[in-house]
């Protein structure tokens, strides 16, 4: 077992909420995680179809069988068992009394608003960080970049092609045909692999459509359903009054770089390197960290984009609520002049200093002028990535 950075908070929570959520993707290591932290309590997995059954046709019977609470795997299959948590929850008042799991993001989360608002505290768990992952494997960047950070391929040494391969051939037909019957399988896998070819591109829902063939409702049902599960995140652009030219549309990025490098067909670290989208990734892997690292910390991300109609953009803006912090992300291991335009042109705009430039080198500098360039390795020493937030819903 990987020790996670969530843990602390995951403890800490379940001391003063009835009921803590644990989601995120599917073997991200979710029930590893709460299995060990309360070993306690019984464990009961809803894709099991007979407790599923049990849960849907006697709520009440079920969750009295569990007279200390329990740990609910994929809780989202059972969602008329919402209601009555609340109700035992509400009854009993004690802290840490159930923890849920689940792999459908949006569905888990729409039956928790109807029922356990204010009664649950929400966490994500996504695959591991570079960081989770250093004191137990050293890895390269392209090795990392390449295998993703799911647990199992790094615990059991596999090869990460043939283990992502099953894994989205396992996605595809349990999770997919769950949240929509969709029956052209192979053109959904066309669409995960033409979202892949736009990592760090802004969503253009009709060039999607054409090249998959697809009206663009379904364009925007599909990237729904790989949002639920995972699979891709949208970066939404940051809204400022610095420019009322500014492009509306979020950008398009993966959880996971290992599956993102399987759709691109990039089978080994050696082929990344003079790949076409090694830039995408890397600018991949630096957002996917900097989220793991506000996800670890209990929080949600407060991470967008900026760009205007112009093409002066900013890869990420950091919004404090009072502050905002540009960092622009640069795979090159060389630095040069160029690293700096956008952030200069912001501070323009903006008249803030703190700014920070993440590139594929290992040389840290300040400058004079408030840019601080940080090498790849060293992303969690942003102070600007912890803040303070309620985790419930």
């Amino acid at each position: 077992m990987y020790n996670r950075d969530l843990s602390t908070h995951i403890q800490q929570l379940s001391k003063d909420y009835p009921v803590v959520t644990v989601t995120g993707p599917r073997q991200s290591g979710k029930t590893t995680i709460v299995k060990s932290l309360f070993s306690e309590k019984p464990y009961i997995s809803l894709e099991n179809i007979d407790e599923r059954e049990f849960a849907k046709q006697d709520p009440k019977g079920f969750l009295n069988q569990f007279k200390s609470g329990a740990i609910l795997d994929e809780a989202q299959y059972a969602p008329d068992l919402f209601s009555y948590i609340q109700t035992r929850v509400d009854n009993n008042q004690k802290p840490g009394e159930f923890i849920l799991t689940g792999s459908q993001n949006f569905l888990l989360l729409e039956k928790i608003s109807q029922s356990l608002a204010g009664r649950t505290a929400i966490l994500h768990l996504l695959p591991l960080s570079y960081a989770e992952l250093k004191p137990y494997k050293q890895l390269s960047l392209d090795e990392f970049i390449c295998s993703g950070g799911y647990p199992r391929i790094h615990a059991n040494n596999l090869n990460p092609n043939i283990w992502i391969k099953n894994y989205i051939n396992t996605y595809i037909e349990r999770d997919v045909r769950q949240i929509k019957n969709i029956t052209d399988l192979s053109k959904f896998q066309l669409f995960i692999r033409l979202c892949a070819g736009r990592i760090g591109q802004l969503v253009n829902y009709s060039s999607l459509g054409n090249e998959t063939g697809i009206d663009t409702a379904t364009v925007k049902a599909w990237l729904s359903i790989l949002q639920t599960s995972f699979i891709i995140f949208l970066l939404q652009p940051h809204h400022n009054n610095f420019n009322k030219r500014l492009v509306k549309q979020p950008k398009l990025y993966f959880y996971d770089t290992g599956i993102a490098s399987y759709f691109l067909g990039i089978k080994r670290p050696e082929d990344l390197l003079i790949h076409y989208m090694r830039g995408n990734l890397f600018e991949n892997f630096v957002i996917n960290e900097l989220i793991k690292f506000q996800y670890s910390q209990g929080n949600e991300h407060n991470l967008f984009f900026w760009r205007n109609n112009h093409g002066n953009e900013v890869d990420i803006i950091i919004d404090q609520g009072t502050e905002l912090i540009p960092i622009e992300i640069k795979s090159s291991q060389t630095i040069n002049h160029s690293f700096y335009t956008g952030i200069k042109y912001w501070q323009s705009l903006s008249k803030t200093n703190t700014s920070y430039i993440i590139y594929g080198g290992d040389t840290n500098r300040i400058h004079s002028d408030g840019i601080t360039l940080l090498g790849w390795k060293d992303i969690n020493k942003i102070p600007f990535l912890k803040y303070d937030t309620n985790p419930h819903l």
